[in-house]
């Protein structure tokens, strides 16, 4: 039973995935106390739909094609036009958390030393939205992660250390994004919900702060063959698309992560998209060294499998 003394926090998400990753990405957060999950799926999945609408704790919806030309006319061209918009819709429906926050299916919330409900408690009730920010998996299971790296004047000399050939042109080493999610306290007027960011009015993200004790686990990319499987994708319509802010910072030429990956893709074919991959993800002993020794290397070991066998039991 939940403390009444400490918030209630839940989750939206727009989410077009296999089976096993919708309910691992669901039973993570159950297990780590989210009061209600706000799931959107993009695309059919009977099994899934099911199981989730089955939990007590979980709204599902159904938001493919059909919901948008029925709803709207015409379906939204991006996927992240419609996680704004569910995003959006789960915030502005009858409130049933005091914290909400927007997230996709290969993020996963940790918070350190206690609860996430604990680390929300401790904000004052002047803070509208607490920031959390990423860290990013190496390949493997996705227990290895490289921490993010605040801009105070030390992560490029930082960066380049750990990634000696990448490492001045991708921030903190990174292949997603820096800017991690929101925590948004509910029950605020006028509130569009963006990707990282909220809207209130005219207004990018009131009163906000940093909740630095919680880490939203990254899995970008979970081994080579995944991430060149989205590799063409991401860049033409996702995280690697051209007209997002330069990942290179502009005292370096200002160049983005699209414009840097087709570079070394026309230079040097797969080949080269696989040295740069295998330089910033690949989980190696020296990797793996050079993080420790700056501080940036974090085990988190999140057991997903036997979270979703403790929420969905009926699923194999």
């Amino acid at each position: 039973m939940a403390d009444p003394d400490l918030p209630l926090w839940g989750l939206s998400a727009t989410i077009k995935a296999d089976t096993v990753d919708i309910l691992n990405f669901a039973a993570h957060h159950l297990d780590l106390g989210a009061h209600r999950l706000y799931l959107y799926l993009d695309a059919p999945d009977d099994r899934a739909f099911a199981l989730l609408k089955a939990h007590p704790k979980i709204r599902v919806q159904l938001r493919d094609d059909a919901f948008w030309i029925n709803k709207k006319g015409r379906v939204p061209p991006k996927h992240q036009a419609r996680q704004s918009l569910n995003a959006t819709h789960a915030y502005r429906r009858k409130v049933e958390v005091d914290w909400l926050i927007h997230m996709d299916v290969d993020e996963f919330l940790w918070p350190n030393e206690t609860t996430l409900a604990h680390h929300l408690a401790t904000l004052g009730p002047e803070i509208k939205c607490a920031r959390v920010r990423p860290i990013e998996s190496l390949a493997g299971d996705g227990s290895v992660y490289k921490a993010f790296m605040p801009p105070d004047g030390r992560r490029n000399a930082i960066t380049h250390r750990i990634y000696p050939n990448f490492g001045r042109q991708v921030r903190c080493g990174f292949l997603s994004h820096v800017e991690g999610k929101l925590l948004v306290r509910t029950g605020l007027p006028d509130v569009t919900v963006k990707i990282h960011n909220i809207q209130q009015d005219d207004t990018m993200n009131p009163d906000a702060a940093e909740l630095a004790q919680v880490d939203l686990c990254h899995q970008h990319a979970r081994d080579w063959d995944d991430w060149l499987s989205h590799y063409k994708y991401r860049l033409s319509k996702g995280s690697y698309r051209s007209e997002l802010a330069p990942a290179r910072d502009p005292e370096l030429g200002g160049m983005t992560l699209n414009a840097l990956l087709k570079l070394i893709e026309d230079d040097q074919g797969e080949a080269g998209l696989r040295a740069f991959y295998d330089e910033l993800c690949a989980d190696t002993p020296d990797l793996r060294a050079r993080l420790d020794a700056e501080g940036l290397l974090r085990i988190r070991p999140l057991r997903l499998a036997e979270k979703r066998q403790k929420q969905f039991p009926d699923f194999s």
